[in-house]
Formats: C-alpha cells, structure tokens, sequence
C-alpha cells in the first residue's frame, strides 16, 4: 500500500467515516491544533486560560462536586484570576471519583455519558466519563502528536498492542478486521508474546511490510531484545512509536538499533489519552497545552514534579487538577521545531514506584535505567522496593556481565542513596512483562 492510499484515506475515506457517517468533528479539531501549534508560548498560554476560565464556570454551575466541594472552601470561579489563583484549587484524586462519580457528572449530562476505564495496576481500576466533544478532541490530538513522528493517518500501522479481552463474537471480530484494513493497520496482540513466538511476531511484521510501528514499551524493547540477540533483520519500518509506557533512553537505544529506524516516545494516559510526544527533532515531548493544563506539582525530596492534568474540554465530566500518579521534569528552552508548546524533559515515571529513602528522599524510577542502561552484558532488570531499607534487584544476565558489572552497579546505587539502603541482587533467566503487557523496570510496594 503506497502513498495513493495514504492521500486517499486522509481526503475521502476518513473525511467519509468520521465527518459523513460517524458525525464527528475530529477534522475540525484537528485543523484547529495544527494551527494552534505554531503560536508563541505566550499565545498558546492566553489561549489555554481562556479555556480554562470557560471550564471553570461550567464546573461552577454544572457539576455538583465542584460547586458542593468549592463552597465548602470559600472559593467562586471569579476569584480565579491567575494560574497562581487556580493552583490553590484542591487536587482531584482516584479516591475522589471513585466516591463522587455521580457527583462529577454535569448535570446536562447525567444518565448518559459514556465511560472508560484504566487499566487499574494499582489493583483498582479507574472508570470515568466524557463527552462527545471531548472524545472528538482527544482523537484529533492524538493524530497530531503522532503525525509529528511520521504517523500520519492512512500510513501502513502495525500495532503491537494489548489484545481483546474474552471471547469477541465472529460479527465483531469481523468488523474490527474491515476497520483495521479500511485504517491501513495490522493489530499483534502484545499479551501472547514468550520468548518461545518471537520468530513469529517477526514474520508478521516481514509480512505487513509496515511504515510505522506503534507498541507498548515493554513488547517492543523485548522483540527488539530478541532480534539482536538472534541477528534477525525485519523489514525495516520508517519510524516506530513508543506508547502506554515511558521509553528510556538504553531502550530507544535497542528499538533503534533492531528495526533500523527512529524511535519516538509518547505520554499518555487513558483518562486523558495524548498528553505529549515528541517531534521530528526529539528534543523532549511537547504537551498539548492547547488542550491540557498540565502542571508539575513540586514534591518533597524530589526532582521534576508530580504530574497535574485538566481536560479543558471534557466538559461532561471534568477533572479539574487530576493528580494521575506519574512524575515529569519540564523542559527548558524553546525547541528547534519552532512550535509554541512547553515541553517534558522526561516522564519520570509512577509516583508510587518512586524509590523511598529512611532520610525521606524520593528517587525517580527513571535514575536506575539511566544508570543501568552503561552496565556490560544487562539484558533485563527489575527493581523492586518492598522495605525502605531495602531494594532488591533482578537481573538477566547476557555476555559481558561479570564481577565488574556487579561493583559498579553497587558503587552508583551507593553513591545516590548511601549505606542507608542494603541493595540485594538476584539473577534470574526471565522477568515477564505485567498483566497488562507492560514492562515495569522500578516497582515500589511500600504503602503509600
């Protein structure tokens, strides 16, 4: 499937299926952030407080949480004149709509929003509502943070993904296939991966012949792994993006290096979808803070900040300063691309899975791939923290890996946290990826 389809696709089918039959205003939306991106910093920031000005009002009188909770408070949408104003609004966390989901429904809405849920690794899964603009928003979006990598929509896709839970009637595993083709896109599902089918997620791709190749994190750095180890040289796709779970730089490293091609990283979640990805010039990941409010809340002890979310268009349920659990460091400077969004240096990953000290400083689960990314003969490593005088560290050993690789990665644990943590290292011959087809690298399992 050449350019002709892609051209096709992207000025008669999608315009056909979204606009035509689905009644969707994705394209307009998508027309609108492709304009909005090239605005200066201090226009997209206008923009956004409009926004958000405009969402508070509705929370204000159309949503009995936020009108029951800031009254409680002594707080009016009118006395939020800056983002210094906004950020001593109270936090929204999981706990918060997981009790009050009826109550952050507007009220024009009630009774018939839809609603997702997360994945819950937590062990609780999340369910939340949204509106059909915000839907429409959240699509549009996304095309354009994976346009910036390439992946622009009609492109040859094969996704290795998360697979359908059940049992899928024949009807509908047949319109999923009509609808993948009609999108140019092959679907692997990621949760059937082992060590024993590598070869065939390779034939797959030798057979689809892919342009882009979007996967989670995790299934992607293992086939990577495996190609390498094996020799084996795929087709060789034009770009492949990382999803569902932050990418490091040793596996982009590996990604790269195996399937010949850049490697893109992207953060999202699944309450809001594409928060952020990276550009042509890779040089941290733009937020998309003409449809976001994402702040970087300062932690204690630790480095970047927790990440804070608004959906300013989510207005059948808002989340209005949603704590999502993950920690981000803020970029600084303006990026070669010319685009006015702000950027993330890094996502630093969960804040549960932070690393806690007896002192009480929190180290970023991003120090230990960083660190561990220069050790000889690692294959795979998880880290796991279940006492706080105590890290235990799993490891898969390849060629290369001797007593030499072991004293380093003893001396630089050491020289960020002390003799205050005793580091216990176990080899092992595997570490499999989550039930939800990620691969965790930093778990921490002290209570919060």
């Amino acid at each position: 499937m050449n350019g002709w389809y892609e051209t096709l696709f992207r000025r008669v089918l999608y315009p056909a299926y979204e606009t035509g039959l689905r009644r969707r205003h994705t394209l307009d939306h998508l027309d609108s952030y492709q304009r909005d991106q090239w605005l200066a910093p201090e226009q997209i920031a206008a923009l956004q407080w409009r926004r958000l000005k405009r969402l508070l009002e509705h929370c204000e009188r159309e949503v009995p949480y936020y009108r029951r909770r800031w009254r409680e408070l002594g707080i009016a949408a009118a006395d939020i004149r800056s983002l210094d104003d906004y950020a001593r609004l109270p936090l929204l966390t999981k706990a918060d709509i997981r009790g009050h989901f009826d109550e952050l429904t507007a009220d024009a809405w009630r009774g018939r929003l839809p609603t997702k849920a997360t994945g819950g690794s937590t062990g609780e899964p999340l369910r939340f509502g949204f509106d059909r603009e915000s839907n429409d928003r959240r699509t549009a979006v996304m095309w354009r943070g994976y346009g910036w990598a390439g992946a622009r929509m009609g492109r040859r896709t094969l996704f290795l993904w998360g697979g359908a839970v059940g049992e899928p009637s024949r009807a509908h595993r047949l319109k999923d296939r009509l609808y993948n083709a009609a999108f140019a896109r092959r679907m692997l599902d990621s949760f059937r991966m082992s060590e024993a089918n590598m070869a065939a997620y390779a034939d797959a791709i030798d057979r689809y012949r892919p342009q882009v190749v979007v996967g989670y994190v995790g299934p992607l750095v293992r086939l990577a792994q495996w190609l390498l180890a094996t020799g084996r040289r795929p087709w060789r796709p034009q770009v492949v993006i990382g999803a569902a779970e932050a990418l490091h730089e040793f596996q982009r490293a590996a990604i790269e290096q195996a399937f010949g091609c850049p490697a893109f990283n992207t953060y999202g979640c699944r309450e809001f979808m594409l928060v952020a990805s990276e550009c042509e010039h890779r040089q941290g990941l733009h937020v998309n803070a003409d449809h976001l409010l994402v702040e970087l809340r300062p932690m204690a002890g630790a480095p970047g900040g927790e990440v804070v979310v608004t959906d300013l268009f989510n207005y059948g349920m808002p989340f209005v300063r949603y704590a999502n659990g993950d920690m981000a460091t803020a970029a600084d400077g303006a990026c070669a691309c010319g685009r006015g969004l702000p950027r993330l240096a890094r996502v630093d990953g969960r804040v549960l899975d932070a690393i806690r000290t007896p002192a009480g400083h929190l180290l970023p689960g991003e120090f230990f791939p960083h660190m561990l990314k220069d050790v000889p003969g690692l294959e795979r490593f998880r880290l796991v923290q279940r006492r706080l005088d105590r890290l235990e560290l799993s490891i898969v050993r390849g060629r290369g890996f001797d007593d030499t690789s072991l004293a380093y990665i003893r001396r630089e644990v050491d020289k960020v946290l002390g003799g205050s943590v005793e580091l216990h290292c176990d080899f092992v011959d595997d570490i499999p990826l989550t039930r939800s087809g990620k691969q965790r690298v930093t778990v921490c399992e002290l209570a919060p």
